[in-house]
């Protein structure tokens, strides 16, 4: 029996048929839509190395049923970018070396990407850290991670009051 769901990934509708409604939103992405920024890491929820964003909220990707976002608006790795511009996460993780071996980054930035639009990073280390707490970094870029979610949510903030003016 073959399901069919619609999806926006990065601001482009995908029609997808299912032959199985157990498809995680993990391997649709990435086995269906070829969007393989979006990593397996421990395929239980754990490490965050899945994270997308999916009407604006982090997700684990590798818990969430592709069926149950049928609809839904989602954001990976791929899609954070304008062209040759990076996102401003993406830019303050290449500044302070948020991404020693890179494994776990694009979970990691989709989580900030996250944080920052709900509007939970503040200016406190801490605070990021806490609200980071669900991606995991076995290599121990903590230090450049929470620099550069800090001086992302301040660029965040300052383009928003850009537009607001």
């Amino acid at each position: 029996m073959n399901l069919s769901i619609s999806l926006t990934v990065n601001g482009v509708r995908q029609e997808v048929e299912l032959d199985d409604p157990r498809v995680t939103l993990l391997d649709l992405l990435r086995e269906r839509l070829d969007l393989t920024g979006t990593k397996k890491g421990c395929d239980r929820g754990q490490c965050g190395a899945c994270t997308v964003l999916v009407d604006g909220k982090r997700i684990n990707s590798c818990l969430s049923l592709a069926i149950s976002n049928d609809g839904a608006d989602i954001v990976t790795i791929e899609g954070l970018a304008k062209g040759d511009e990076f996102h401003p996460v993406q830019a303050a993780f290449i500044a302070h070396d948020g991404f020693q071996c890179g494994f776990c980054t694009p979970g990691q930035i989709m989580s900030a990407v996250g944080l920052i639009a709900e509007g939970q990073a503040g200016e406190d280390a801490e605070r990021i850290r806490e609200g980071m707490s669900g991606n995991l970094c076995r290599c121990g870029a903590y230090v450049g991670i929470t620099e550069a979610v800090l001086e992302a949510t301040k660029a965040v903030a300052d383009a928003n009051r850009r537009k607001a003016a």
